[in-house]
């Protein structure tokens, strides 16, 4: 699988390390560093996006994930407050929203 990390601090380059070591292929590493890489070209590679970056930039970094039709998986706390929004944002892509944290 072709896995875009958004978010590239312990948790991001803990997952690097599992993805490689299942045969995995990490096809972009996005950290506060490089944000001006971020963007469709960019995300055009990858099957999945698994997104651990900040409260205040998951919800812009999910919702271009979706915008361009790449799944995303989300760790990243704190951003509850814009769930709503995420999930019409999976309605008007026809994409599918599911959450397994606990309220």
């Amino acid at each position: 699988m072709n896995i875009a990390l958004i978010g590239y601090g312990k948790m991001g380059q803990a997952i690097e390390d599992i993805a490689l070591k299942r045969g995995h292929i990490i096809t972009c590493k996005i950290s506060s560093r490089n944000l001006q890489d971020f963007n469709p070209r960019v995300l055009q590679w990858a099957d999945v996006a698994i997104e651990f970056s900040t409260p205040e930039s998951a919800f812009a970094n999910i919702s271009q994930c979706l915008e361009v039709g790449i799944p995303v998986i989300s760790g990243t706390t704190g951003w509850l407050n814009k769930m709503d929004e995420i999930v019409d944002l999976c309605h008007k892509k026809k994409r599918h929203f599911s959450t397994r944290h606990k309220f």
